[in-house]
């Protein structure tokens, strides 16, 4: 959520940085709100001190043992106009989150201008033996065939998944279950072992309260599965299948006030990931690249404020790391303020090169959301003797292992149809080297 004072005092900027990500901010209602906002807390100042000057009036009577009971009569009536307003106070209050719930993060004075994924900016590339023209990879010597042709014979079932659940889901056997559980354990080694995360096991399945908190409530609850079955027995609540665990990770912040020794915070899951894909419009329905239900391993920081740049550049080179060790082709791409995420201030993606496309595809997106989520969740850090302020949250996927898996099919396949695992892989896939029809 925006800091409600940056609003106050500058609201022309903040509606010009919002419109910057093709986001119109509701002026007029901010400033009706915030108009009776303002009357209502003078009129609480002006009773608060008609209360207090009555006080002192009645003691004085008293003390010169004189009638007080119309001024005390008076005086009674006060505590009861305070109520009245109160409540009008806490509606105009919640209307003021509600609107800025809606709202997205302001985008970081680096992250360029642009209108949609068109005008995002590559910033580096890695391939090993690119073309020297294009600098992309270069092509086999022969026809390349997608992930879904090669992943078939080695036991990628798409008709089986369809039986039990429908269009977007997959079910894996053999090699192939092996080769995606391979993928997953590698990654949280890589984290774990040498970038200093600690692993996580999470609930998949949250209340409402903690999407709020990472901002997928309200505005995405048509992208979430859900479930409604008595909701959370001890609030009641709906309660949501997680899109990421994000959501989870960086949710431990929730309600808690850090010491400057606590941080930073670094965590890292694998989970199932699940979504609706309510706004994918028919896209990728072929394959790995799009479904209801993929994996992922995430890595989430926790940080104080004036570190959550450098650690964002960091986290990227993180997720590179994964990459690099499967000897994927990749190129990072710094997102334009019209393609961000909902919560984000600045966003670098990484896309892998899908050969039998013959294009990149996003596999991993870090962002760092600043104060956006801890505003919202109530996360703070005390440092020394100063106030207590907002953490920066930070989240990126370390890696998506569906679309990891479509890589390597694709970009390790050889002549035949088999598939040259890449060597990191070997301890955890017993040995096997080569996955052959």
């Amino acid at each position: 959520m925006l800091d409600p004072q940056l609003l106050r005092k500058d609201l022309d900027a903040v509606v010009k940085r919002l419109a910057s990500r093709k986001v119109e901010f509701d002026v007029e209602t901010f400033n009706r709100l915030e108009s009776q906002r303002k009357n209502i807390q003078t009129e609480t100042e002006a009773l608060q001190a008609k209360r207090n000057a009555l006080a002192k009036e009645i003691g004085m009577l008293k003390g010169q043992g004189k009638d007080a009971s119309h001024v005390l009569a008076e005086s009674q009536q006060i505590p009861e106009h305070l109520k009245r307003i109160e409540i009008q106070l806490q509606d105009i209050q919640t209307q003021l989150s509600d609107l800025l719930m809606g709202v997205p993060n302001l985008p970081h004075v680096s992250v360029p201008l642009g209108a949609d994924s068109e005008e995002n900016v590559e910033v580096r590339r890695w391939v090993p033996n690119p073309d020297l023209v294009t600098g992309d990879p270069k092509r086999f010597d022969f026809e390349a065939k997608d992930h879904v042709t090669l992943g078939e014979p080695l036991g990628l079932d798409f008709d089986t998944a369809a039986k039990l659940s429908g269009a977007r889901f997959s079910f894996m056997r053999g090699p192939m279950a092996r080769l995606h559980r391979a993928l997953a354990q590698y990654m949280l080694d890589l984290q774990t072992g040498q970038h200093g995360y600690t692993e996580c096991y999470t609930p998949y399945i949250v209340n409402a309260s903690t999407l709020l908190g990472t901002g997928q409530l309200p505005k995405f609850r048509d992208d979430m599965f859900w479930v409604n079955r008595g909701g959370d027995e001890s609030t009641g609540e709906d309660q949501y299948l997680i899109s990421t665990s994000e959501i989870t990770l960086t949710s431990v912040a929730r309600d808690t006030l850090f010491a400057e020794a606590e941080l930073p915070l670094r965590l890292t899951a694998h989970t199932p990931c699940f979504r609706s894909e309510a706004g994918s419009g028919g896209r990728d329905v072929r394959g790995l690249i799009r479904q209801h239900q993929f994996d992922k391993v995430e890595m989430v920081q926790i940080v104080e404020p004036d570190q959550s740049y450098e650690t964002l550049e960091k986290m990227v080179v993180h997720a590179e790391a994964v990459l690099q060790g499967l000897g994927l082709p990749y190129r990072v791409m710094l997102l334009c303020t019209g393609d961000m995420g909902f919560g984000s201030s600045k966003t670098y993606d990484i896309e892998v090169w899908i050969p039998a496309q013959q294009t990149w595809r996003e596999i991993s997106s870090i962002s760092n959301c600043e104060a956006f989520q801890a505003r919202r969740m109530q996360a703070r850090v005390k440092r020394g003797t100063a106030k207590p302020e907002y953490v920066h949250t930070l989240n990126g996927s370390g890696l998506a292992v569906g679309r990891a898996l479509v890589a390597v099919l694709e970009n390790a396949q050889q002549v035949d149809g088999s598939i040259q695992v890449p060597e990191v892989l070997w301890p955890y896939m017993g040995g096997l080297t080569t996955l052959k029809p």
